[in-house]
């Protein structure tokens, strides 16, 4: 008894050593700085004015469905910034995405174009150094959100701090001379643009010109100058010497330089997408728009505390549905409450379709673990789900190698559309860990065309890419749930998760027993 009392004095004096040594530093200079305003004279400035003409008081939107697309939308408008870059971001990758796409940034720094680069530190481990030689840039700032403590390990804090860093900055947003952003989906990394030839997520975002523009800028102010961002060369402890800054810059150089011949910078210099953007000769739809955020002391506060948080400004849209919802969702974790909400709308007649993650192409298979509780309920009340099906054969592989060619596709777009009418595009999953724990943002807008447009894709290729979930009554009178979708050119169904086995449907059943939704 004793030596387990002395191991267990042992075990918490040590926990306590870790959360004193789990400190961030406290004495620096962190100057507040705000997105510029007179940008209307730079050439977006005024190519938005002109197009904004025939449309008082709307914001235009461009959908970048396609990985490709969505690379060249950033790249080139950074590459035409004039005035200001201000980028936020939940990862950052150092892979091939990144590393191009941080180059421009660099570039227009060194043109004398302001950028602020604020990511989430929780894809940043070991790479304090390259984000302080980015900071030491004269033109350039980066900051860390919600950083972990660099005097003790990353994976003790998950317990030592839980509840803080348990607790991340997801939004994602991108924005020039404070006149065009780009919000949705994708984070920067070679699998949110299918640049990775193991796994494409299947993503969304959407450029955003106009008035709502300035409400994204003073969102990403609030985080810039929030007490949770800390400039990345205070983290690191010292600045980098110029040595290492010319080793980094060189480094990236030969690396870019390498690049030249690739899918990407050629899609750069050459796709229509890229001279649209160039030549000012965008197509944008328009309509009324809201910019929805937490706010970054979210983080801060118990999660009752609502007033900081995005739900209750999202909450009107889902309420007034009258005929039809279609949600995009990869980690959906309705709960209790949101499955009775959800089985409401479908029993007073309006149709609920919703496509998410299969467990064989959910890349946080424990999330699965808070969904699968709710099909039933769900289906018994007559909501549609449908999981994603893309699994590809060995020679499918061969024959896709390099971009698309995936052997692996995971949903990782997050839009609602409203009665074809409304559409939502963001960052947004609907699971407890983004409703309550992590911080998001989003923009939902009224525009007929594009929701319909997203409203008839669903109609037409949900077939092709999911599974359709059916609930059956077992001969024994129990409830079951088949699966129904093309497998290699044909009809099949499954009767249980597809593409599993035994041990990973065992494992996740396991999981679901116990009381961890409310971190999923």
């Amino acid at each position: 008894m004793k030596n387990k009392i002395l191991a267990m004095v042992i075990w918490i004096a040590s926990v306590g050593v870790l959360v004193n040594c789990a400190t961030l530093p406290t004495d620096f200079d962190k100057p507040q700085s705000y997105s510029l305003t007179d940008t209307d004279s730079t050439a977006f400035g005024i190519s938005v004015k002109e197009k904004a003409k025939p449309h008082p008081g709307k914001s235009g939107f461009l959908v970048l469905g396609n990985g490709l697309d969505a690379f060249v939308a950033r790249a080139v408008l950074a590459h035409y910034a004039e005035r200001s870059i201000d980028v936020q971001y939940y990862l950052f990758h150092n892979d091939l995405v990144g590393a191009l796409l941080l180059d421009q940034l660099l570039k227009a720094a060194d043109r004398g174009v302001r950028v602020r680069l604020l990511v989430d530190d929780m894809d940043m481990g070991g790479r304090d150094l390259g984000a302080a030689v980015a900071d030491s840039h004269p033109n350039m700032e980066v900051r860390l959100f919600n950083p972990f403590s660099r005097k003790a390990g990353r994976t003790s804090q998950f317990v030592t701090r839980m509840g803080s860093v348990t607790r991340r900055m997801h939004n994602k947003s991108f924005t020039v001379d404070n006149q065009v952003s780009i919000l949705g989906g994708r984070n920067i990394g070679n699998e949110y643009f299918a640049a990775d030839p193991d796994l494409e997520f299947m993503d969304l975002d959407v450029m955003v010109i106009g008035p709502e523009v300035k409400e994204v800028s003073a969102s990403f102010d609030l985080y810039w100058n929030s007490d949770l961002a800390y400039p990345a060369t205070v983290l690191k402890g010292e600045p980098p010497t110029a040595e290492e800054i010319e080793q980094k810059r060189q480094k990236l150089d030969d690396f870019v330089a390498a690049q030249a011949d690739s899918a990407y910078l050629q899609a750069l210099r050459n796709s229509d997408l890229a001279d649209q953007i160039r030549g000012k000769k965008m197509r944008y739809r328009w309509g009324d728009a809201r910019i929805v955020y937490d706010q970054p002391e979210k983080l801060l506060h118990g999660f009752d505390q609502t007033q900081y948080h995005l739900s209750p400004q999202i909450a009107p849209f889902f309420k007034g549905v009258q005929e039809e919802l279609i949600i995009f969702s990869p980690y959906f974790v309705p709960g209790k409450e949101g499955t009775a909400f959800l089985s409401e709308l479908s029993q007073r007649g309006v149709r609920v379709r919703i496509i998410t993650n299969s467990l064989s192409s959910n890349d946080v298979g424990i999330v699965h673990a808070g969904y699968s509780k709710y099909r039933k309920a769900l289906l018994r009340a007559g909501v549609e789900l449908y999981e994603m099906n893309k699994k590809l054969s060995r020679k499918q592989r061969k024959e896709k190698k390099g971009i698309g060619g995936s052997s692996k596709a995971s949903l990782h777009a997050k839009a609602f559309v409203f009665d074809r009418r409304q559409v939502f595009i963001g960052s947004l999953n609907l699971d407890p860990r983004a409703i309550v724990h992590n911080t998001e943002i989003g923009v939902v807008f009224s525009q007929t065309e594009i929701a319909e447009e997203m409203a008839k894709w669903f109609d037409e290729n949900i077939k092709k890419i999911a599974f359709r979930l059916e609930l059956v009554k077992n001969e024994n009178g129990s409830e079951g749930i088949r699966w129904h979708g093309v497998v290699d050119g044909e009809q099949k169904t499954f009767t249980v998760d597809p593409y599993t086995g035994f041990w990973r449907r065992f494992g996740i059943g396991f999981f679901s027993m116990f009381p961890i939704e409310s971190q999923l």
